[in-house]
Protein backbone atom coordinates (compact mmCIF):
# COMPACT_ATOMS: atom_id res chain seq x y z
CA UNK A 1 0.00 0.00 0.00
CA UNK A 2 1.50 3.30 -0.97
CA UNK A 3 1.53 6.46 1.18
CA UNK A 4 -1.08 8.18 -0.91
CA UNK A 5 -3.65 5.45 -0.38
CA UNK A 6 -2.82 5.19 3.29
CA UNK A 7 -3.21 8.94 3.76
CA UNK A 8 -6.53 8.93 1.87
CA UNK A 9 -7.78 5.99 3.94
CA UNK A 10 -6.81 7.67 7.20
CA UNK A 11 -8.49 10.90 6.09
CA UNK A 12 -11.63 8.97 5.20
CA UNK A 13 -11.72 7.22 8.59
CA UNK A 14 -11.10 10.55 10.31
CA UNK A 15 -13.99 12.18 8.43
CA UNK A 16 -16.32 9.30 9.25
CA UNK A 17 -15.33 9.44 12.92
CA UNK A 18 -15.89 13.20 12.99
CA UNK A 19 -19.32 12.88 11.39
CA UNK A 20 -20.34 10.01 13.66
CA UNK A 21 -19.34 11.94 16.76
CA UNK A 22 -21.62 14.82 15.75
CA UNK A 23 -24.67 12.56 15.56
CA UNK A 24 -27.06 12.50 18.47
CA UNK A 25 -28.48 14.88 20.99
CA UNK A 26 -26.98 16.67 23.90
CA UNK A 27 -27.60 14.67 27.07
CA UNK A 28 -30.52 16.08 29.00
CA UNK A 29 -33.65 14.93 30.73
CA UNK A 30 -35.95 12.93 28.50
CA UNK A 31 -39.54 14.08 28.08
CA UNK A 32 -42.35 11.67 28.73
CA UNK A 33 -45.06 11.48 26.06
CA UNK A 34 -47.37 13.38 28.44
CA UNK A 35 -44.83 16.20 28.90
CA UNK A 36 -44.28 16.41 25.14
CA UNK A 37 -48.04 16.62 24.51
CA UNK A 38 -48.45 19.39 27.10
CA UNK A 39 -45.56 21.32 25.57
CA UNK A 40 -46.89 21.00 22.01
CA UNK A 41 -50.33 22.17 23.19
CA UNK A 42 -48.76 25.24 24.84
CA UNK A 43 -46.84 26.05 21.65
CA UNK A 44 -50.04 25.73 19.58
CA UNK A 45 -51.86 28.06 21.98
CA UNK A 46 -49.08 30.64 21.67
CA UNK A 47 -49.17 30.57 17.87
CA UNK A 48 -53.00 30.75 17.70
CA UNK A 49 -52.85 29.88 13.99
CA UNK A 50 -52.80 26.11 14.28
CA UNK A 51 -55.67 24.07 15.68
CA UNK A 52 -55.14 22.91 19.25
CA UNK A 53 -54.27 19.27 19.76
CA UNK A 54 -56.51 17.39 22.19
CA UNK A 55 -55.98 17.88 25.91
CA UNK A 56 -53.46 15.24 27.05
CA UNK A 57 -54.56 12.79 29.70
CA UNK A 58 -52.20 12.44 32.64
CA UNK A 59 -51.03 8.81 32.94
CA UNK A 60 -52.17 6.89 35.99
CA UNK A 61 -48.79 5.41 36.82
CA UNK A 62 -45.33 5.47 35.29
CA UNK A 63 -44.74 2.00 33.90
CA UNK A 64 -41.14 0.86 33.69
CA UNK A 65 -39.85 -0.67 30.47
CA UNK A 66 -37.18 -3.35 30.64
CA UNK A 67 -34.71 -1.18 28.69
CA UNK A 68 -35.11 1.84 30.99
CA UNK A 69 -31.99 0.79 32.87
CA UNK A 70 -29.91 1.67 29.82
CA UNK A 71 -30.89 5.34 29.97
CA UNK A 72 -30.96 5.74 33.74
Amino acid sequence: MNWRRLTALLALFGAVALLASACGRRPSDLDTPYQAAVESRKEAQDQKKTPLPPEPQKPEKDKRFFLDGLID
